[in-house]
């Protein structure tokens, strides 16, 4: 089994999945981690500097009448297709729309309150792992 979690830095599990620049792809059997591996993730709302709008704070990136909402969908296949080898996906946040389009690649999307990749993916193979669905938006 694969599960990718989304990450900034290879440790700490990403606080909001659209904006994480990586996924730390962990691979396991029978409860023991096998091998992990650092992948690329492309951002969905982009990486932005201080002070800079994201889409949606501007009204577009959300399907309105601009045609944003190809775009999203490229965006989200995009960030999809590094894990489509993977089974299970966590973060501590993610989008409605993201979430969808994981679960539409047959992933399992979970968001968690952990704050380390190694808790979150330790507790998810013990069966202790306590999804946090509140913290979709």
């Amino acid at each position: 089994m694969k599960i990718a979690a989304a990450t900034d830095d290879g440790t700490r599990l990403s606080a909001h999945f659209g904006r994480a620049s990586a996924y730390l792809v962990v691979t396991a059997e029978d409860g023991r981690i096998l091998d992990q591996e650092l992948r690329e993730k492309p951002a969905h709302h982009g990486r932005h500097g201080h002070g800079e709008q994201h889409e949606h704070e501007r009204g577009h990136g959300h399907g309105d009448a601009t045609g944003h909402a190809d775009d999203r969908g490229a965006r989200h296949a995009a960030m999809v297709e590094p894990i489509g080898d993977c089974q299970v996906v966590l973060a501590r946040g993610m989008g409605r729309r993201a979430h969808d389009a994981l679960r539409e690649a047959g992933l399992e999307p979970l968001l968690a309150s952990e704050d380390l990749v190694a808790d979150a993916v330790r507790a998810y193979l013990d069966g202790t792992l306590v999804p946090h669905p509140e913290r979709l938006h």
